[in-house]
């Protein structure tokens, strides 16, 4: 039990930076000092310490031209000690194996999450990004890992150094690619493991040797628990999509999973909303940290998408979806993502469309991974054009060249509309969304109104009735469940002088003897 309090105590940000105070200052100062006066950001190194420390940018205050160019770019920045944002890469003064690779990759500008979120995580700064998805997220905590994996020397042990984890596995397979960019230029292992295919296999690898892990919550415990490996030398941490993994009810693993990370450690967070659970999962193990909103921390629909909303009767939506289909098909499109409510569905309409001569393909939570793979390669490689998915493709799915998506189902809540319609226009293309909604769907009426007004989109007529429609039967609703009862009361009569006739028994017997 003692030793529980102290493990406890030893976690805990106050007890540590309290005990801790003068070591940190010693370390840190040495670093800050070459660029205590300048508005450059420079690139130094610990030379004590270092075997449990990061490769730092100085800490300099922001000037006030990185004031405007955070007003005008709506990004909002809450922290102390903020770095500059890195505007191109010759400011950045990144290492030459980084600039050479991001030369290599064809890169030429950061997106506002990544001019941002680079020094701040490079820096070694807790730090929560709060974006819209398809803002380069990914490599927005990707390249500071490299950086931290190349110029520091790791722990003697098993275990990956940094760890990225992922709702979904597509997301973690799409980050695996952006991953083995690195690998395959700057000698650095990597791995993805997730459920759905052998273990064994993921295992071994494990076993091998990774410097980056990136893995699905269910997974990693697995392997956690079974001590196939260990985080004790992980000191880099990466929640993506944060606020879906805890939708999804992975909160338990997230936190076993950080229990058994080092304290030295540093914690990106990146989630597209800022919910009340996201904040208090920060709280709890982030300790002090930077955040950054590119925009509003309210999840807002891409503004590049036009989105055309139908409202029709439930038999008449295959109608209206052919008619999409063939509006779509006569004006020339790229790549056309479907999207429904049901794994029975997308294989239903996935064979209708094949019968027709649409070249799709259909994917879901009951294919296999080897299934998903082979159905997401052909989309993205353009042998097929149309994919019919459920909500598996709505997060993680990057596929260039997206044009269309439609909504043949709509979803259970505007969140998860905004995120379907994200699977196109993205990296500042333009993209179409096309949905469609019955007397069903009256109840999300409201909300997609107000997400149809935020992105200065026209609100169709019959939308808006439905919405009344709905406000109306509601308000009914109300008001016969709030109605107040008729309480019936008797008056007095007595059983002497009332029976269920409702006759005087004394006037009823009197004029029976006056008969006889």
């Amino acid at each position: 039990m003692a030793l529980n309090i102290i493990k406890n105590l030893s976690r805990n940000p106050a007890v540590l930076k309290l005990c801790c105070r003068d070591i940190t200052n010693i370390c840190f100062n040495k670093s800050c000092f070459a660029a205590k006066n300048s508005r450059i950001l420079t690139y130094t190194t610990l030379s004590s310490y270092q075997k449990h420390q990061f490769i730092r940018y100085s800490s300099v205050p922001a000037a006030q031209s990185d004031a405007d160019y955070c007003r005008e770019n709506k990004i909002t920045i809450i922290g102390d000690d903020i770095p500059s944002p890195v505007r191109d890469l010759d400011s950045g003064n990144f290492p030459d194996y980084i600039k050479n690779f991001l030369q290599e990759q064809g890169f030429t500008k950061p997106t506002l999450i990544q001019s941002q979120g680079w020094p701040i995580a490079i820096a070694g700064k807790n730090f929560v990004g709060i974006a819209q998805t398809g803002t380069g997220k990914t490599l927005a905590y990707l390249l500071p890992a490299v950086i931290q994996l190349k110029e520091n020397k790791g722990r003697r042990g098993k275990g990956p150094r940094a760890l990225v984890l992922a709702p979904t596995r597509e997301l973690a397979r799409q980050i695996e690619e952006v991953a083995k960019d690195f690998e395959r230029l700057l000698n650095i292992r990597c791995l993805c493991i997730y459920g759905g295919v052998s273990r064994s296999n993921q295992a071994q690898q494990l076993q091998r040797g990774v410097d980056i892990l990136i893995a699905t919550p269910g997974r990693l415990n697995d392997f956690l628990n079974s001590r196939v490996t260990t985080l004790s030398r992980c000191t880099y941490v990466v929640l993506d999509e944060a606020d879906r993994m805890l939708d999804m009810g992975f909160e338990p693993q997230i936190r076993q999973a950080l229990e058994d990370v080092p304290y030295e450690r540093q914690i990106l967070m990146f989630s597209a909303t800022w919910p009340k659970e996201v904040q208090h999962l920060a709280k709890d193990y982030l300790g002090e940290f930077v955040q950054v909103n590119v925009g509003s921390t309210e999840l807002t629909a891409n503004h590049n998408i036009k989105q055309c909303i139908y409202v029709c009767e439930q038999d008449q939506k295959m109608d209206k979806f052919k008619s999409i289909m063939h509006e779509i098909s006569g004006n020339g499109f790229g790549k056309v993502l479907v999207f429904t409510n049901t794994k029975k569905f997308v294989d239903s309409l996935t064979l209708a469309l094949q019968r027709n001569g649409w070249p799709a393909v259909g994917i879901h939570g009951d294919k296999t991974q080897l299934q998903r793979d082979i159905i997401i390669n052909k989309f993205r490689s353009g042998k097929t054009n149309i994919l019919v998915a459920t909500d598996v493709a709505a997060r993680g799915l990057d596929v260039d060249g997206v044009t269309h998506v439609v909504n043949y189902d709509f979803p259970n809540t505007s969140e998860d509309y905004i995120h379907r319609i994200g699977r196109t226009g993205r990296s500042d293309n333009k993209g179409v969304a096309h949905t469609i909604l019955t007397s069903e769907n009256a109840r999300q009426a409201r909300s997609l109104i107000q997400v149809l007004k935020e992105a200065k989109q026209e609100v169709p007529h019959e939308l808006e009735q439905l919405c009344r429609d709905y406000g109306s039967m509601k308000f009914k609703e109300q008001q016969t469940k709030y109605k107040p009862k008729n309480n019936y009361k008797w008056k007095n009569y007595n059983n002497r002088n009332y029976n269920r006739d409702g006759w005087n028994s004394r006037d009823k017997f009197g004029s029976m003897r006056e008969m006889y």
